[in-house]
């Protein structure tokens, strides 16, 4: 079957350790259920793992993607959430077992013509959502929801900043955030993303290094080293910041009196539970929001779209179709 792997590492050029090619077309394991892919999308996660900062279960070679939406044998359609773990051992959180991992770092990944993945994993797809659209969901959308929603605990009139404008979590929590009435701010250190984001709906578009006004409650950040500063200095007295990622780096120093001083709530958080995805794809339906696609193009292009992904001039999620 066709598949986008990582068949070796490399930290400075991570898409020269990747292929598309043939690979063995996976036997699932007892309670698990084989799926056609319909389409799939990138995520930086799957960089982590080219550039040799991420290590599979099984070693390489080892098929990319935590994203997928597919068919089962029957016809059956789905939506695949990428999170393996068991909600007993979290307290019914999956996100927080132990022993959590995510489906290509456990030898499973998404972006292949046929995946295996366990039946709990599979949440269906309405036929409101397009195959691009639901494959958007599983990583950056379900990141995004939780970051505001179960984390943030974000209420309607609610202040947030998003760092950054073009990424898939970035352009999620836009779109949820206008769709739940909270008011939003985005930084960008790019003028044009900065038109895309008032034209998704941001309130107010900042560029990077202006100073800002230290009023939000709620501030998401998946850019780590470059933002952090700033993060925590926007934030109100009391306020939250969730971090979810950190594209730049993870050595950002931190102003320890600012933060117990103006009493800031700093929470971590990483992807979503099953019943999150549900919800959030209920949240769709009935909103009438929808993710936003950056392109959509043929799996066999994968090594072009992850360049296209590392330039930083994607706005959205990038589509992949076996």
């Amino acid at each position: 079957m066709l598949a986008a792997f990582a068949h070796a590492t490399s930290a400075d050029d991570p898409v020269s350790a990747l292929s598309v090619g043939e690979r063995p077309e996976p036997v699932p394991p007892d309670g698990w259920v084989p799926i056609t892919v319909r389409a799939a999308s990138l995520n930086h996660h799957d960089v982590w793992t080219l550039r040799g900062a991420v290590t599979p279960a099984g070693g390489l070679p080892c098929v990319l993607g935590t994203d997928a939406a597919g068919v089962d044998d029957d016809g059956n359609e789905y939506v695949i959430h990428g999170v393996l773990g068991d909600p007993a051992r979290g307290r019914g959180d999956e996100t927080l077992d132990p022993e959590r991992s995510v489906l290509s770092d456990a030898g499973h990944g998404t972006l292949a013509a046929r995946i295996v993945v366990p039946r709990r994993n599979l949440v269906p797809k309405p036929a409101e959502l397009s195959w691009a659209e639901a494959a958007c969901l599983p990583t950056a959308w379900l990141t995004a929801y939780r970051m505001l929603f179960t984390r943030a605990r974000a209420r309607p009139g609610d202040r947030v900043l998003v760092q950054g404008a073009g990424g898939g979590v970035a352009t999620a929590a836009i779109l949820l955030a206008r769709a739940a009435g909270l008011w939003v701010r985005v930084v960008t250190r790019d003028p044009a993303k900065a038109d895309r984001a008032a034209e998704l709906g941001a309130h107010e578009v900042v560029m990077s290094g202006a100073r800002l006004p230290s009023d939000c409650d709620v501030v998401l950040d998946t850019v780590g080293q470059a933002t952090w500063k700033s993060s925590l200095g926007a934030v109100r007295p009391g306020g939250t910041v969730v971090l979810s990622g950190a594209t730049t780096g993870f050595d950002a120093p931190t102003n320890l009196a600012r933060l117990f001083s103006r009493q800031i709530n700093v929470l971590g958080s990483t992807m979503g539970t099953r019943t999150e995805l549900e919800d959030l794809i209920g949240f769709l339906v009935a909103g009438g929001v929808r993710p936003l696609v950056d392109s959509v193009a043929p799996l066999d292009s994968a090594g072009e779209q992850f360049s296209r992904l590392l330039s930083g001039q994607v706005f959205g999620k990038v589509v992949v179709e076996p």
